[in-house]
Parts: structure tokens; C-alpha cells; sequence
């Protein structure tokens, strides 16, 4: 009997302990038991997740501020006045052996290899591919540069070739870079109320240039020149110019971020931009446009007046005969 007992013994407590187990895992804790290492983790990855999801107004403005776009920084353009002439073989010799035109060469050369095969066509998934807002009011005369010189085809069907250079000069013009279907578009939206106001004024006139760098793009344009011709205006085919002119080392100068986009650009007599645009329009670009065009034919109109006779002499009063010498 005694040894029935024993045997049962260790069967108990085996069962005290188990059932002690599961009581203390399906029972709350009390409130003054401590907190052990993997609930403390738990709660910290909580409130994280909720740090991430409900973002504070700090970081709200934060989000802001970068997304904000910045001003115009600089004059865009050349330094030196353009020549209406296509580079030869001894612009390139010298281009070669000029020190500063090397140093030039390699940063070209850096920007460029850090920029992918996409870059541009995965930079409009921000603001469009804008990158700069347009200024206010113009550029001062003394701080703009040039327009570079950029030939091409008219669209008229003249075979000779054609300078921006011998364009843009004495007139207050509005060039217009085109590149693909979206940047006619985005400039389109920049002109209409400019156009609308000055299109008729002779000393104002408007240049659109279809820039197609790549061979195979720039063949099918001059292929369907045709199709432009209708959808162009006639009275503008003078003024429409369609290059195939390489427009790599002039990308930093006329601040083209990406050439996928349109850009806009106000041209003074003297060939100096004094005011730039790009991507899709604001309403504050399209009035200070408009504003900036007016404020330079304005100028270039009072220049152009002839300048005012002398008073000549005024007749004797009536009643009164001029006086005479005797002979």
C-alpha cells in the first residue's frame, strides 16, 4: 500500500506544477509586477509605428520646405557675344589647346558621367521636371548674358541655314525651346496672353526652335516638316527653326535641367536673356512675362522715336510788320 502511495507521488506534483504553469500564463499581471525585456521591446516598436504614422507638425514643414522650388539663381547664357557662323576645324584646334576650354571640358565631362541613360524622364515624376521658378521682373542689363547662336532649317523651306543670332537682333523676342509634344504644350500655356497682346507689334516677335539632337529624331522632323507647316501658323514659318544642333555643352548655360520639358526665354535687341522660364507655367510666371515684354518695347519704341525738331522761330504778331533797314 505504502509503495502505491510513493509512486503516486511524483505524478501530483507533476500535475501541481503544469497546472501552476498555464495559471500563470493565462492570468493578467498584476500592476506592480515588473515589466519584462520583450514587452518593453514591444511597446517601444509601438510607439514608433505610431511616431511614423502620425508625422508632427515639425516634420510636416520639414516635407514642406523641400518641397518648395527655388527661385531663378543666376543669368542664363554665354559670355561673349555670339558670332553668326557654324564652328570649324580651327574652333575646335583652339578650343584644344585653351587651358580654361580643357578645364571647362572635364567638368562637362564629370556632370556627365554621373548623370543615368533616364535621368531626365525620371526627374518630371517631380514637379513636372521643374526645377526653377521664373524671377518677378527682369534680369538688370548689366548682369545678363547671351543667347548662344543656334542654326537651323526655317520652316519657310529655305534650304539655308539660319542664326538666332541674326534672328533675335534689334527686336524684343520670345524664344521658345521645343524638344518633344509636352514642351510645346507647357510653352504654348507661357505665351497665350503675351502673343494675344504683342503679336501684332513690329518691334516684337516670336521664335520657337525644335531642338532634335538625336540623328534619327531630327531625320523624321525635317520628314514630316509638312505636317508641322499645318499646324503652325504661316505667318510664323519664318521664325520657326527646326536644328539638329548639339546642345550638350550649352545645357548648363541655358540652365536646361531636363530636356524633356519646355523652356521659355525673353530675348532683348542686344541678344542678352533677360528673363527664363521652364516647365509647366504658374500664374505669376505668365503675368511677369507678359509685364517684362511690355517693359522692353516700351524701351526699345522710345529709342526707335526720332528725336524732336528744334522750335523754329516764331511769326510776328499780327498787325505789326517786320522791322527793315533802309537802304
Amino acid at each position: 500500500m505504502r509503495s502505491a502511495l510513493a509512486s503516486l507521488r511524483p505524478t501530483r506534483v507533476a500535475a501541481r506544477q503544469s497546472y501552476r504553469l498555464r495559471w500563470m500564463s493565462t492570468s493578467p499581471p498584476s500592476p506592480d509586477a515588473p515589466v519584462t525585456p520583450d514587452i518593453e521591446s514591444k511597446e517601444k516598436g509601438k510607439e514608433k509605428a505610431q511616431a511614423t504614422a502620425e508625422p508632427s507638425p515639425n516634420n510636416t514643414k520639414t516635407a514642406k520646405a523641400d518641397d518648395t522650388l527655388p527661385l531663378l539663381q543666376r543669368p542664363l547664357g554665354i559670355r561673349e557675344k555670339p558670332k553668326a557662323r557654324v564652328k570649324t576645324w580651327s574652333d575646335t584646334k583652339e578650343k584644344f589647346l585653351d587651358r580654361d576650354k580643357q578645364l571647362e571640358e572635364r567638368t562637362h565631362l564629370a556632370r556627365e558621367a554621373t548623370r543615368g541613360y533616364f535621368y531626365d524622364l525620371n526627374a518630371t515624376r517631380r514637379h513636372g521636371g521643374k526645377t526653377w521658378i521664373a524671377p518677378k521682373v527682369m534680369i538688370r542689363e548689366d548682369k545678363a548674358l547671351y543667347f548662344p547662336d543656334i542654326h537651323g532649317t526655317a520652316l519657310a523651306g529655305s534650304e539655308e541655314k539660319i542664326h538666332t543670332t541674326n534672328l533675335l537682333k534689334d527686336k524684343v523676342s520670345v524664344v521658345a525651346l521645343l524638344t518633344t509634344r509636352i514642351s510645346e504644350i507647357q510653352t504654348a500655356q507661357f505665351l497665350e496672353p503675351t502673343l494675344q497682346a504683342f503679336s501684332s507689334n513690329p518691334l516684337f516677335q516670336f521664335v520657337q526652335i525644335n531642338l532634335q539632337d538625336n540623328l534619327l529624331k531630327s531625320f523624321l522632323v525635317s520628314l514630316f516638316a509638312s505636317g508641322i507647316r499645318k499646324t503652325v501658323p504661316e505667318s510664323l514659318w519664318p521664325t520657326y527653326m527646326v536644328s539638329s544642333q548639339n546642345m550638350e555643352y550649352l545645357r548648363q548655360p541655358l540652365g536646361i535641367a531636363n530636356k524633356h520639358i519646355g523652356y521659355v526665354y525673353l530675348v532683348d535687341p542686344n541678344l542678352k536673356i533677360r528673363w527664363a522660364a521652364c516647365a509647366d507655367p504658374k500664374a505669376e510666371e505668365v503675368s511677369a512675362l507678359k509685364t517684362c515684354t511690355t517693359v522692353l518695347l516700351d524701351r526699345l519704341s522710345k529709342q526707335q522715336e526720332p528725336p524732336a525738331e528744334p522750335a523754329s522761330n516764331s511769326p510776328p504778331p499780327q498787325g505789326t510788320s517786320p522791322q527793315t533797314t533802309a537802304p
